[in-house]
């Protein structure tokens, strides 16, 4: 019998819940292309980068979680150009054709053309930024400890967070508790002689922007009962000799700028012209499929759907639309080799969260709010479901038992590979 070769390119929430829909029904081949080769959950990047909870707790082989499955394959490999008239993609490896293509590549940074903020600023996008990041903050932690300037102590322990969106949210939540709790028991010195401050910056009249007033206000409070300085209506525009210069003319002397500010869509090179829209997202019908095109589909970050009556502006890029996409895909698939009409997709809101520290959480329902200690709970409840593998959940849980009881996780560690030249 032959069968229905399905490339996805991307491991992420939507490529990944298609594939594992798939896997174990009859009919296709699966080709799976990341340039990783392993599946992680974005949401706790910040834990990892804080060395709170270890990388290997949110991330798991693809080649491991598929290993039984005789008609699934993976390819490490970065997507180079579509060929759409000949149902084939380049990859920086190799060429492969399929039946049908599902885009599912996801985001990547945007720094909005500021190519200061590009060269020296921390993303917050992949494991390795967040191994860069916990290097980074705890390297100059070090510096801080051995020096005997003010002004220079100052600029090490000086944090700017930019965008006060969940991302940033959390991670100054996590820096504050760090400095709380850990830096006065790791480097006393440091700590006696004076540190600098965490700023988080947004552009916007408040925090968590795309969540309710009540959890926007929580956010604010909690965070500046740590110590955390916000500073609203105002916009990073550069990154000079290590000062974060604001669209006010204020600036701050500063080694650590991390960037939560935006993304845009990672490029799909071949596609027909005018395909994309704002924010390089590609256009989709109801189905998920790329305008123009038959057997090409895009889900998750990566597209734009204007069809959904409730999101005429297209859906918000998280994780529940890419998982809702991701499955319904898969079903659309079947119905499709059955000769059966495919469904619209119409994204079902679950709800939003956001955790601000210890045991401060908000979190919005469709017809309600909670805050505090029972929506933190909340929060690390649903955080381990969709983790892949059981034993990652294991030590996810433990290792979060652990941090939260004793505020002293033993992940501090400088990590530094030194790449070797082979040539």
């Amino acid at each position: 019998m032959s069968l229905t070769k399905i490339v996805i390119v991307g491991g992420g929430f939507a490529g990944l819940n298609l594939a594992k829909t798939l896997e174990d029904k009859p009919g296709y081949d699966i080709t799976l292309v990341d340039q990783n080769n392993y599946h992680f959950f974005p949401p706790l990047l910040y834990q990892v980068s804080t060395a709170f909870i270890e990388a290997s707790n949110i991330s798991y082989p693809f080649r491991r979680m598929f290993q039984s499955k005789s008609h699934f394959s993976f390819h490490m490999g970065t997507l180079q150009q579509i060929h759409p008239e000949k149902n084939s993609i380049r990859t920086d490896k190799a060429e492969l054709n399929y039946d049908f293509l599902v885009l599912a590549m996801g985001t990547e940074t945007n720094y909005f053309g500021m190519e200061n903020v590009k060269r020296a600023a921390l993303p917050m996008k992949s494991i390795d930024d967040a191994l860069e990041l916990r290097n980074h903050v705890l390297l100059r932690l070090e510096e801080a400890a051995e020096s005997n300037d003010p002004a220079e102590r100052e600029l090490l322990g000086n944090i700017v967070i930019a965008s006060g969106g969940p991302t940033g949210v959390e991670i100054a939540g996590m820096l504050a508790e760090m400095g709380g709790n850990i830096v006065k028991k790791d480097y006393p010195t440091a700590a006696s002689k004076g540190l600098g401050k965490i700023y988080l910056v947004d552009a916007l009249d408040r925090l968590l922007a795309p969540m309710s007033q009540k959890s926007q206000q929580e956010a604010a409070k909690v965070l500046e009962g740590l110590g955390v300085t916000i500073m609203l209506n105002t916009a990073v525009k550069d990154y000079v000799g290590q000062r974060v210069i604001f669209s006010n003319g204020e600036s701050i002397p500063s080694a650590t700028l991390i960037w939560t500010s935006g993304v845009i869509a990672r490029e799909a090179p071949g596609l027909p012209e005018g395909s994309t829209a704002r924010g390089r997202r590609i256009k989709v019908d109801e189905f998920n499929r790329v305008l123009g095109l038959s057997n090409v589909f895009a889900i998750g970050d990566l597209c734009i759907q204007e069809s959904d009556p409730k999101f005429p502006q297209g859906h918000p890029q998280l994780a529940q639309v890419a998982i809702q996409q991701g499955t319904l895909l898969a079903r659309n698939l079947m119905l499709i080799e059955a000769g059966t009409a495919m469904k619209p997709f119409l994204y079902k809101d679950k709800g939003s969260m956001a955790i601000i520290a210890k045991y401060k959480a908000v979190v919005d329902l469709p017809k309600g709010f909670f805050k505090g200690f029972f929506a933190w709970l909340v929060w690390l409840f649903i955080h381990i479901i969709p983790i892949a593998g059981f034993r990652n959940k294991l030590k996810l849980a433990f290792n979060w038992f652990w941090s939260f009881a004793t505020n002293d996780p033993t992940l501090r560690l400088i990590i530094r590979p030194e790449k070797k030249d082979l040539d």
